[in-house]
């Protein structure tokens, strides 16, 4: 039932009714999410029905109730943590989700100052965590307490002790005699990652995201096993403060954080009016699929502590405060059915087919399911309700079904034994998770068409204009067979085409040329051999030199390569063993495809040999791609992250973390003119 309508009108005890429902609902949900750690709707749905109840006991006082979820935060302790009673309530914030919002909250806080002047606010991230308020008696760690329902948390101090981001002990000369901090724990993306390979290997369930896996490791009866988890924490807040005066303004206390040696996010900002407000909201959600953890919005706070105590509180929330969220990146929907895709190497991936949901910024109705233990694992079956997700550009994928939505004639997927594309049979190996067509890309157009992508896509031969709907008619038509058939068409084929007329055939002709002249390690990725991707390309023309020597190169000689397993080795050694393949490599040849060849990693040592490189910002005459060309041509090694064995930064306009991150090290850094000068030395 929607808002509107329910506060439209209506008999009295409709309006009950519903007030009654939606609150064991987001009691319910609730629960689940802060008490079990299992959390059963994405959060875009609660903050729908949380907003619907809102507006029906605004509309319709009478139906306030002291046990409504409006009038607390968060959810009861566990039973088995000791409780915590905080001194200071620990509330959420308001939530704000567009630009008209964010206006209408910095007037009503301009208007709450009385002041015509804009209002500068301290701008933040809003992390995917766990709160924690962390109470430090003369500079040392007395104890950690969880939000809980805001007036009472879970006492988790001999947890917390194991989070090594935490100092046990305040540094510097000026400590107060009681600071309680507040914050949050959360875990990094690539430690989710790494905790949910360990659950797998173990037979154990995984975590369905890293706020979750945080919150989970954090509230373990056993502090050995949250110790064996990587958990971070950022301060932001502040409960008590006894033995010295409060900082004037928020951003001023986030400074006196770090000088204590608190974890404090440096993805922050002092900004003025709304104005600025949107602008950092802006910057911060065009990085945010980079950043390493999961955050689903901002928080802007007015600055000044003077002003946020004038401007006071709101029954469950600050008027000083507002979070801005991301549209959301999960919402629920139904599965309508689960079919089959066939990939360029033959995958065999469940997709499911969804009721249509907007969600991350576009209209999702496919969903990937991985593969068929993913299908089992996770328990989707057809006429589920299922949370999706979407983040940024990733495909979209189930996350988990919802138990207590599946109907009752619900059912299960079953893995098809023949591909639906050429007939051929489905095969898995044993040591696979992954089922394939075993027609191959000769037999199966699916894979052809797959092949042919890979072959002209912008990391490989990079042909302009040669895109999906083209190479779908070009198979479909029997005009290609193989990628050495692209360079033979002629300018009419082209232009008989679907939406392809002359002058749009001559770019894909004039792309197609152009391609020609390539290097090794694109040639190599090109070719689309199982298990090879960029690294491996480049690691493979690295070493051999020329292609030659990597066609007749044994699986001995190919394990000799860096990053080179026996996995990936066989599977290099079986590609080239096979006469079509070995063919193709010439026919492509003939065609007139080159690149230039060397002697391999047994020739004179290069200038940049055995350097690290990172490269961040956006430099002035050239891409990063042709920067990390210029380095690996000279010997370098180009990375994505900064360590104490990177060489060198290279630093271009707008230059983030990386950068700052090096300055931390003592990396030398280097600007374009200095990445050439090293180059040609």
């Amino acid at each position: 039932m929607p808002a509107d309508s329910t506060i439209a009108g209506g008999p009295s005890q409709d309006w009950a009714a519903r007030a009654l429902e939606l609150r064991q609902e987001l009691n319910r949900h609730n629960h689940s999410y802060y008490v079990l750690d299992q959390p059963s709707i994405p959060d875009a749905e609660y903050d729908r029905l949380f907003q619907e109840l809102q507006a029906l006991e605004t509309a319709h006082p009478e139906l306030l109730s002291s046990d409504s979820p409006t009038q607390r935060v968060g959810a009861a302790p566990l039973p088995q943590f000791d409780q915590v009673r905080h001194a200071i309530p620990m509330l959420s914030l308001g939530n704000g989700f567009s630009s008209e919002d964010i206006e209408a909250f910095d007037k009503r806080v301009m208007d709450g100052l009385d002041t015509e002047q804009s209002v500068r606010y301290a701008t933040e991230l809003k992390f995917d965590g766990l709160a924690i308020s962390l109470r430090y008696e003369d500079g040392l760690l007395v104890q950690a307490a969880t939000r809980g329902d805001g007036t009472t948390g879970e006492n988790v101090t001999t947890n917390i002790r194991t989070v090594r981001a935490i100092p046990l002990r305040l540094h510097g000369k000026n400590i107060p005699t009681v600071l309680e901090v507040r914050g949050e724990v959360l875990m990094y993306k690539d430690d989710f990652a790494r905790l949910n390979q360990r659950q797998r290997d173990a037979g154990q369930k995984e975590f369905a995201n890293p706020r979750n896996a945080a919150a989970g490791s954090l509230r373990q009866l056993d502090s050995r096993i949250t110790a064996q988890r990587t958990l971070r924490f950022f301060a932001y807040g502040i409960g008590v403060l006894e033995g010295m005066d409060m900082p004037p303004s928020h951003s001023a206390l986030l400074d006196w954080y770090q000088a204590l040696g608190l974890p404090v996010c440096k993805e922050r900002a002092v900004v003025s009016g709304a104005a600025g407000l949107l602008e950092f909201f802006a910057g911060i959600g065009a990085r945010r699929e980079k950043l390493p953890y999961e955050i689903d919005g901002v928080v802007y706070k007015v600055d000044r502590l003077d002003q946020q105590k004038h401007l006071g509180f709101v029954s469950r929330a600050p008027r000083f405060a507002l979070a801005h969220k991301f549209p959301a990146q999960e919402a629920l929907t139904v599965v309508q059915g689960i079919e089959v895709q066939v990939g360029r190497t033959g995958a065999i991936t469940p997709v499911a087919r969804l009721a249509p949901v907007f969600v991350g910024g576009v209209t999702v109705t496919n969903a990937t399911l991985h593969n068929e233990d993913e299908v089992r694992r996770k328990d989707i079956q057809i006429g589920d309700t299922v949370i999706v997700r979407r983040a940024g550009d990733v495909i979209p994928e189930v996350v988990a079904y919802v138990p207590e939505k599946r109907p009752a004639d619900a059912s299960q997927f079953v893995m098809p034994t023949h591909c639906p594309i050429c007939g051929s049979d489905i095969v898995r190996l044993e040591d696979e998770a992954i089922a394939r067509c075993s027609g191959g890309w000769l037999k199966c157009p699916a894979q052809r068409k797959g092949g042919l992508q890979h072959f002209a896509s912008r990391r490989a031969m990079d042909v302009e204009g040669l895109g999906e709907q083209l190479v779908e008619q070009l198979v479909d038509r029997n005009v290609v067979n193989t990628p050495a058939d692209l360079y033979r068409l002629g300018l009419s084929a082209l232009a008989e085409l679907d939406r392809m007329a002359e002058k749009s055939a001559q770019n894909v002709l004039d792309a197609l040329q152009k391609s020609k002249d390539t290097t090794l390690q694109r040639f190599i990725y090109a070719l689309g051999i199982r298990h090879v991707g960029e690294a491996t390309a480049k690691e493979l023309a690295r070493h051999f030199g020329n292609l030659d020597k990597v066609l007749q190169a044994s699986e001995e000689q190919l394990l000799e390569v860096a990053d080179i397993g026996p996995v990936v080795a066989s599977s290099i050694r079986a590609f080239f063993s096979d006469a079509l393949n070995v063919e193709l490599v010439e026919q492509l040849r003939a065609v007139g495809v080159h690149w230039p060849e060397h002697a391999g990693s047994d020739s004179q040592p290069k200038p940049l040999q055995g350097n690290i490189f990172v490269l961040t910002g956006t430099l002035p005459n050239m891409s990063r791609d042709e920067a990390a060309q210029m380095i690996e041509a000279a010997g370098g090694k180009v990375t994505g992250s900064v360590s104490k064995k990177t060489s060198y930064v290279v630093a271009g306009a707008e230059a983030g973390s990386k950068l700052a991150k090096a300055e931390e090290l003592g990396i030398r850094i280097l600007d374009e003119d200095g990445l050439k000068a090293l180059c040609s030395a």
